[in-house]
């Protein structure tokens, strides 16, 4: 995604609380900004260029220079005469190096090329683990991505959860307030004491450090929701309400991919660690000045060429081993993925067990909600013709007010359970 199109995105978020922010739109941010994803995503294209650097080495010539300059004097005594020789012509008495070994010195330039043959096998085996490699590399993003939904998603339902709280309360806040316009007048007309008043005013007063609470609540929460995304705001903005609905059931689990990638890199780890048991033959060839006598040096311009080979013959069975080793490691990537299918499919069934239970408990209260609301409106009645006690009154709303909360809490945990099921039916 390009930059300004995340510029708009928070401009979207941020500008007007008359615009409500979506679900999707924190996710792509979040997305965008998760290191884990933008450093996977770099390591396939360093696998890429890799592959490049590899192929020239095993198959293109490697040219170099050398220059080397040795001085090896001697002191010479033959035929009497004690001398100091910088490059002795074949002196028989002498103190310094044997000249057999250091031949009074040595002069050397060189331009070396090296061909390495016959290495095509080793380019594919190398190229099949880094394409498992980028593979690899690829499913963590993956991986990532799909653990930013599931974090992001819970983040947003709570708050959202927080919203809903803040929005009931309020119109708690407006109904005592109407209903403390009422009862003054009420009171006036001495059919309501002003006691009556003051437990109204005291509850009015709870609701509003209620309020309070729940404004708290929701910036600290909406700031947990920006960083998760990377959002350097501290802007609280308006939410879009999401109904989250179960997603079918998978045939092949997306997680199952790690332990299938898992495998074939060990696989292709070995194979890469068997290429030192593989023939290596190189053609090299050097040319330029190679002498040990300074007068003569001029005729020591030449050239050589030739062949060489490698090939691991014995090393105490490290082969075996290391195929012993790799086929351990193999059998526990088996046991972690059986392991997986079996847990996963338990805590799936778990979670759907939990949701149903959650499907009838909101049926009931919501019926509750309606019976409590008609309730209310009859006792509005009752309090203008003076037939109500106020205690009865506030009690009522009290009751009513836990039980919006309990379903509203239980509306954001069967979200978050139905979000819980997608991220493992994945």
């Amino acid at each position: 995604m390009s930059i300004p199109k995340i510029i708009v995105i928070l401009l979207l978020f941020f500008s007007s609380l008359s615009l409500k922010a979506q679900l999707i739109d924190y996710l792509e941010v979040a997305k965008k900004n998760s290191p884990l994803i933008n450093e996977n995503t770099n390591l396939i294209t360093v696998n890429g260029l890799e592959v490049e650097r590899l192929k020239a080495f095993y198959t293109k010539p490697q040219v170099s220079v050398t220059a080397n300059y040795l001085l090896a004097p001697i002191i010479s005594n033959d035929n009497g005469n004690t001398k100091l020789e910088v490059n002795s012509t074949g002196a028989s008495n002498y103190f310094g190096y044997d000249l057999a070994s250091s031949n009074g010195g040595q002069y050397q330039a060189q331009l070396n090329i090296t061909q390495p043959l016959f290495n095509e096998y080793r380019l594919k085996t190398v190229q099949e683990q880094l394409v498992v490699s980028s593979q690899i590399n690829q499913n963590i993003a993956k991986l990532t991505a799909h653990d930013i939904e599931k974090i992001v998603t819970d983040q947003y339902i709570l708050c959202f959860q927080d919203y809903r709280q803040i929005n009931y309360t309020e119109s708690m806040i407006k109904l005592l307030s109407e209903q403390k316009d009422l009862l003054q007048k009420l009171v006036s007309a001495s059919i309501y004491k002003q006691s009556d008043l003051t437990l109204l005013n005291i509850e009015y007063q709870n609701f509003l450090l209620q309020r309070s609470q729940l404004k708290a609540n929701i910036r600290r929460d909406f700031l947990d929701l920006n960083i998760l995304c990377g959002i350097n705001d501290t802007t609280v903005v308006e939410l879009q309400n999401i109904e989250l609905v179960i997603n079918v059931v998978t045939e092949q689990s997306s997680y199952l991919e790690k332990y299938r990638l898992d495998s074939l890199n060990l696989f292709a780890q070995q194979k890469i660690f068997e290429l030192k048991y593989k023939p290596q033959i190189n053609w090299f060839a050097n040319t330029g000045l190679n002498g040990v006598n300074v007068p003569d040096i001029w005729r020591r311009f030449g050239f050589s060429a030739g062949l060489s080979l490698t090939y691991n013959i014995l090393d105490g069975s490290q082969k075996n081993i290391s195929r012993n080793k790799t086929q351990l490691l193999q059998k526990s990537i088996a046991f972690y993925k059986d392991n997986f299918t079996r847990v996963n499919s338990l805590r799936k069934t778990k979670i759907l067990n939990e949701l149903a239970s959650y499907t009838e408990r909101m049926t009931i209260i919501q019926q509750q909600i309606n019976d409590y609301n008609a309730l209310i409106n009859s006792y509005k009645k009752e309090i203008i013709s003076g037939q109500l006690s106020i205690v009865n009154y506030l009690t009522t709303l009290k009751n009513m007010a836990i039980i919006q909360r309990d379903f509203t809490l239980l509306t954001s945990q069967k979200q978050t359970l139905i979000n819980a099921y997608n991220y493992w039916n994945w």
